[in-house]
């Protein structure tokens, strides 16, 4: 596919994104995806059962398993190129293993996490150690160990929790009930959070977060498709973005990895980008297929991926001069790609 490395952004690159592959043999909706922080490796979870690992580099499906008992729900790499952690949708209620360790190079289960009463919403891992969180929609918020069965800590909280480590490591963010987010000293969070900021005059949960890489600043995604830009350090508002609603599927905003620009989906299948430094909106896209419910940009190529029952790659197309139809652009489209078979999970 010829992904370029990652060089300094700016308003024409990022304009001239367009979409390079396309994968649509996914037999329903991806509900979440991830890069690993330091191979050219992405990982998907999906309605089909199905976790699906891929070469970023070129643009090729690595291995495929089918996880029919559990289901595939949030999905994060580990430190392991060829290990994630994904969480249960189905029989919770019977087998309390809403968490599972998996090894995608033999497909074996290595650990069951066991805790949570009903479906996660929010995972993450640890940028330093084997440690990793996860939030309920059971109110609770578990901090793990990759190396032990037995839960490490336990924050108890209303509403739908939203978690984020800060790329150090050294801080993690809590979103719950009424747009409040906790900060945390990651050593010492048995003390309690040491901030709390408040999203004035938006009362929607908060559905995602992130932290930019320089750890200046927090991208919040809400239910009702409002986009906020937070210093991280003092909590105040630096610029936010309303979104065409979507009923029923939350979307994903992602920061690029200068931290200078975020890129969304809509409820309206479109995608935008803008530049937080002017605030204003620098591309606009049409031609995906649905709407975009996961998006993130790779941590070290000027690409981002974005999906909603298709995964697509988007790289720059210098020849691209328009945003209005960027699949007409492509240069390079990857056909629709058949998973392998292989044993269920």
């Amino acid at each position: 596919m010829g992904t370029m490395s990652l060089t300094e952004l700016d308003d024409e690159t990022v304009r001239s994104m367009a979409m390079a592959a396309i994968f649509s043999d996914f037999g329903g909706k991806i509900n979440s995806l991830d890069f690993h922080r330091k191979d050219d490796l992405l990982v998907t979870a999906s309605d089909d059962d199905s976790v699906r690992l891929y070469d970023i580099a070129s643009a090729k499906l690595i291995k495929t398993t089918y996880h029919k008992k559990h289901g595939a729900d949030r999905v994060c790499f580990t430190h392991h190129p060829s290990s994630a952690i994904c969480s249960t949708k189905y029989n919770l209620d019977s087998t309390g293993e809403s968490l599972r360790y998996l090894s995608m190079y033999d497909n074996r289960i290595l650990r069951y996490f066991k805790g949570h009463k009903e479906r996660v919403v929010s995972l993450c891992m640890s940028p330093i150690n084997d440690s990793f969180m996860s939030g309920s929609i059971d109110h609770s918020v578990r901090i793990w160990d990759l190396r032990v069965n037995a839960c490490q800590g336990i924050l108890r909280l209303r509403g739908r929790p939203t978690v984020a480590y800060d790329q150090q490591g050294l801080v993690f963010a809590v979103a719950m009930e009424g747009g409040a987010i906790k900060l945390f000293d990651s050593r010492s969070y048995d003390k309690g959070p040491f901030d709390t900021f408040l999203v004035g005059g938006d009362t929607a949960e908060v559905c995602d977060i992130k932290f930019s890489n320089d750890g200046k600043s927090m991208l919040l995604t809400t239910t009702n498709n409002n986009i906020y830009v937070l210093d991280a350090y003092a909590g105040e508002k630096r610029c936010g973005f309303s979104l065409e609603p979507s009923p029923n599927t939350t979307i994903e905003a992602t920061f690029t990895p200068d931290g200078q620009y975020v890129v969304s989906g809509s409820g309206d299948g479109t995608l935008h980008a803008w530049n937080i430094n002017t605030r204003n909106e620098v591309a606009c896209w049409n031609g995906n297929i649905g709407v975009v419910s996961s998006l993130k940009w790779a941590p070290r190529r000027a690409m981002f991926v974005a999906a909603s029952s298709v995964l697509s790659f988007w790289i720059p197309n210098p020849s691209s001069n328009s945003t209005d139809d960027p699949s007409a652009t492509m240069d390079t489209q990857a056909a629709a790609v058949k998973s392998e078979q292989v044993p269920q999970l």
